[in-house]
């Protein structure tokens, strides 16, 4: 593996959760880290408690100005981008497929699906016009972007679309040096996973509850994937509870 010291990184949605725990990891590895996400102050507080050297970065990865913006002050605080942990994103709306609503579906469509693309294509023009050219993405898909579960057609909908972004991102970076991959997670123990604690739907119909894993093995996960020179790349990674029901769900 190389030399992570001093690499330029930018975390989305860092503010909590996976993306929290992915900064913090990079950050003590040495990594340079642009925190970013919609709320000034969860992310001050990743950078307060962090060591090393964190750029805080408010950004709505839906709005396109924000995402320029976010590469542009990333890059002119440190001279360049070595990696992108894309992470941000929302569980959103659950329930029947017959009654979501079209604003509630477009909510999920903006945040994971468009808002990622954004931060891809800016990842790109980035990473191909500095010297020496080249980086790292890595998408943060879901254990959903293969296997739904229950009444979550949206949610699973915009994941299973992450992985067209990676596998496209992956074959169109080659020739600009860039490493795209995934990491597909499942019940890391965050805020979003907090609603399993009283049991979640399978799709027998019954309600269980589910085993989680502590949040910052994914952190040490994606700290791992960062690490790799570019001539490999780890193109699809899960991790997950061991015990959780996913293979064989349903």
């Amino acid at each position: 593996m190389d030399d992570s010291s001093g690499r330029v990184a930018i975390v989305t949605g860092a503010g909590s959760g996976i993306g929290r725990a992915a900064a913090l990891a990079l950050l003590g590895a040495g990594y340079r880290v642009v925190l970013a996400g919609r709320r000034r102050e969860p992310l001050e507080q990743v950078a307060e408690q962090a060591q090393g050297s964190a750029l805080v970065v408010p950004t709505d990865v839906t709005r396109e100005a924000d995402v320029q913006r976010l590469f542009a002050d990333s890059a002119g605080h440190f001279g360049r981008v070595d990696v992108l942990f894309n992470n941000a994103g929302a569980f959103g709306a659950t329930g029947l497929l017959e009654d979501i609503a079209l604003d509630e579906w477009q909510a999920m469509v903006d945040v994971n699906l468009t808002g990622m693309f954004l931060c891809l294509r800016e990842a790109f023009r980035t990473m191909k016009a500095q010297d020496p050219q080249g980086g790292r993405i890595i998408n943060n898909g879901s254990i959903s972007a293969t296997t739904p579960r229950p009444n979550s057609i949206a949610y699973t909908a915009t994941k299973h679309a992450v992985t067209g972004l990676t596998k496209s991102a992956a074959l169109d970076g080659r020739k600009y040096h860039i490493a795209v991959g995934q990491i597909d997670v499942g019940n890391a123990a965050t805020e979003m996973t907090g609603r399993m604690s009283a049991g979640i739907e399978q799709a027998s119909g019954q309600r269980m509850v589910e085993p989680t894993m502590d949040v910052n093995i994914v952190g040490e996960s994606v700290r791992y994937m960062a690490s790799l020179p570019l001539q490999a790349n780890v193109l699809f990674h899960t991790v997950m509870a061991t015990t959780m029901p996913f293979v064989g769900r349903g």
